[in-house]
């Protein structure tokens, strides 16, 4: 099948060369020069125009927000195709979906919101859990093409609940580092090996994956790979918490951990890793991980 892949970020990149394994896949990218790489690596063909991706009957984006995913539907509605199915793998706002949704249906193209989790290294390995927004029709659509993708495709309801589930799950595990790495600093500060406090940790009842994956090469070994902009996990908990003002809903520890990866933000360089807060943890006790 001939499929379109906008988008070749850290996740895109290995999710188009799974899906060139058994699609003829079409590759855009706003800089041209990883396009061209992927079309030399990876056996895809680049596309002479964004327009061009508009013919194939199944098209995924896989951009920073949803608002880019917004313009690329300007850019092609006219172009499109009755029973195309398109799938949005971008972390996305639920809100945004819905009405993206609406306007796609108008021309007869099925939507559908399919966020993923797993990290770069769940897409490089095809082990990705992808979480889908849909109908039931438009989700075994999609599952057969995602397969390749990840070892968990689950279908969590119509068009939106997708992109609602993946920024709630990305705001639980923001609050987890974050506490996580309180504790942790504090069990340093008196005195406990940060490696004996992990391990007492991930033995007990405040066992996590913050405390099992995500700490200890950062805290114990100091070493901080960029595994997931914060500035994209930041808006992922800024989502999260409009849909709790949406709602009426009472969630001060959500609207807390909001502020606190914002504030982080704007105190770590631009490229930092959402796993750098537990830096922001320590500077405001006036140490590091280091000391």
């Amino acid at each position: 099948m001939k499929i379109a892949f906008i988008g070749l970020g850290a996740m895109g990149f290995p999710m188009a060369r799974h899906l060139a394994k058994e699609h003829e896949v079409l590759v855009w990218n706003r800089t041209a020069e990883k396009a061209e790489r992927h079309a030399r690596e990876h056996g895809t063909r680049v596309a002479s125009d964004l327009t061009e991706c508009a013919n194939a009957p199944v098209i995924i984006t896989m951009l920073p927000t949803s608002s880019e995913v917004d313009e690329t539907v300007d850019k092609l509605i006219e172009h499109l195709q009755p029973g195309t199915l398109w799938i949005d793998a971008t972390s996305g706002d639920p809100n945004v979906s819905r009405e993206t949704a609406k306007r796609l249906a108008r021309k007869q193209v099925a939507f559908v919101d399919a966020p993923v989790t797993g990290a770069v290294v769940g897409a490089e390995n095809a082990t990705l859990t992808i979480m889908i927004g849909g109908s039931a029709e438009d989700f075994e659509r999609a599952r057969e093409i995602l397969r390749i993708n990840g070892k968990t495709i689950i279908h969590v309801g119509d068009v939106g609940t997708g992109h609602a589930i993946k920024v709630l799950t990305n705001s639980i595990m923001g609050a987890t580092v974050w506490m996580t790495a309180e504790c942790l600093l504090l069990a340093k500060e008196l005195g406990i090996d940060i490696r004996t406090a992990l391990a007492v940790t991930n033995a007990g009842s405040g066992r996590s994956n913050a405390s099992e994956n995500l700490l200890p090469m950062r805290i114990a070994d100091g070493k901080w790979p960029l595994v997931f902009k914060l500035a994209h996990h930041d808006k992922d908990i800024r989502i999260a918490n409009s849909l709790s003002h949406q709602l009426h809903a009472s969630t001060p520890m959500l609207a807390l951990t909001q502020q606190l990866f914002s504030a982080s933000l704007h105190q770590l360089p631009e490229n930092a890793d959402y796993i750098e807060v537990a830096k922001i943890v320590a500077q405001m006790n006036g140490t590091s991980w280091d000391a």
